[in-house]
């Protein structure tokens, strides 16, 4: 059996007791803690910077998986980086050098992350693809948490999957974007070993974080 990792997303946690929702997924079985950065120009939306992720470090030893949806993203991976990201997730859209953005990630001693939006084809990064860690596949349009899944990325992950396989490469494949008890058990059969959710985590089952990611992680 697949190890399945469960990534959920602070974007859908009460802000104004973020530390405390962090301990909650550690204590509920998180293996990551996503976090959602958005700039309001790469992506419609704003959320949290360096110095917040900074704080949040204190409050567990999970790694954080970070995800920057800001342009230009490469003046601000050091930063990022120096706040306690573990894993750093950058779009080929937000940068002018996506191979100098990867290096510097990895000069930094950080997990590399490529992001592909629902209409980016797996081409753009196919011959990186040795390089980084982990391919996010995005399973609606970044911006906004409690959007509704895209099944049309079934068949990105599928193909990305079998790259990898035919390839003999060790990158994660990750998703976010809607995903719920519903949609889980396929996006695994088509691929992903990490799953990203928040509003499943956060809402579902009256907010039993531990009971939603053990359901989400056994789908």
């Amino acid at each position: 059996m697949k190890n399945i990792q469960i990534s959920p997303s602070i974007l859908s946690a009460d802000f104004s007791q973020l530390g405390e929702e962090i301990k909650r997924l550690e204590d509920g079985g998180a293996d990551l803690i996503h976090v959602d950065v958005m700039d309001g120009h790469f992506v419609p939306n704003i959320t949290i910077g360096p110095p917040v992720i900074k704080t949040l470090r204190n409050y567990t030893k999970l790694p954080f998986d970070v995800h920057l949806m800001i342009s230009p993203v490469h003046k601000y991976i050091k930063n990022f980086a120096e706040a306690g990201s573990d894993i750093i997730t950058i779009h080929p859209e937000a940068t002018d050098n996506l191979i100098e953005s990867i290096q510097l990630i990895k000069q930094l001693k950080k997990k590399v992350g490529v992001s592909l939006n629902p209409n980016t084809e797996i081409n753009i990064i196919e011959k990186i693809l040795k390089d980084i860690d982990l391919v996010l596949i995005m399973s609606v349009h970044p911006g906004f948490g409690g959007q509704k899944f895209m099944p049309e990325v079934i068949e990105k992950i599928k193909k990305l999957f079998q790259i990898k396989k035919d390839n003999k490469l060790n990158f994660d494949i990750e998703v976010d974007g809607g995903i719920n008890f519903s949609n889980s058990k396929e996006v695994i059969s088509a691929g992903a070993n990490i799953l990203v959710s928040g509003t499943t985590i956060f809402h579902e089952n009256n907010g039993d974080i531990k009971k939603n990611i053990e359901t989400l992680r056994s789908m």
